[in-house]
């Protein structure tokens, strides 16, 4: 669908713009923030090819984790999340876990933020003594609220998805979870607190 110019917002600074602008911008997002799933899950498929050493390459080890979550009986928020967690792989290799969480924390509880956002450092646990890194670094969390919640993400859904053998479910069974759970932002500085959601 082509946008014409009478639909774009006329200011060439912000300080100039109107009430009017902001409405045509606010129409102009509902498209764009509606294929936000998508967006994501092409992204998602690029971590396909690259094993970065392990058995399996990094979608593999992203579908491995949510199928694990699911037979586990984890909520579809928590699957998703499994799904998501290490999609910074790409862009943010020194950083991947944070960036998976900013992607996700409009949309997903504070528990599951703090999971995606603290899964790194908590999945150490499992290697870092082998890189000469302290595998403890997750305990300076110790008593904070979720620290088992995460401890027991990557304990039963992360460190354990490296299985080339594993019958691992397609990526088009966590679609339509994937479009639920980022339909509609939860928490969002966009979005006026009387109104459960942003523009659509």
């Amino acid at each position: 669908m082509t946008e014409h110019q009478s639909d774009r917002a006329q200011f060439k600074a912000m300080a100039e713009g109107t009430q009017d602008d902001w409405m045509k911008i606010a129409a102009a997002s509902v498209a764009f923030n509606r294929d936000l799933p998508n967006r994501v899950l092409a992204h998602l498929q690029m971590l396909a090819g690259d094993c970065g050493g392990f058995a399996v390459d990094r979608l593999e080890h992203s579908l491995q984790s949510a199928t694990l979550a699911h037979r586990d009986g984890m909520d579809e928020e928590y699957v998703v999340c499994a799904l998501i967690h290490d999609i910074g792989d790409i862009l943010a290799s020194a950083s991947h876990a944070e960036l998976g969480a900013t992607i996700m924390r409009p949309y997903v509880s504070e528990a599951n933020h703090w999971m995606m956002h603290n899964h790194g450092i908590f999945q150490g646990y499992y290697f870092f003594h082998h890189l000469g890194l302290d595998r403890n670094m997750r305990d300076q969390f110790r008593g904070h609220p979720h620290f088992e919640y995460t401890a027991r993400f990557c304990a039963r859904h992360d460190q354990n998805a490296f299985d080339p053998n594993y019958d691992t479910m397609p990526l088009a069974a966590f679609e339509p979870m994937v479009q639920r759970v980022l339909a509609r932002p939860k928490n969002t500085i966009y979005m006026r607190p009387s109104h459960s959601a942003a523009a659509e």
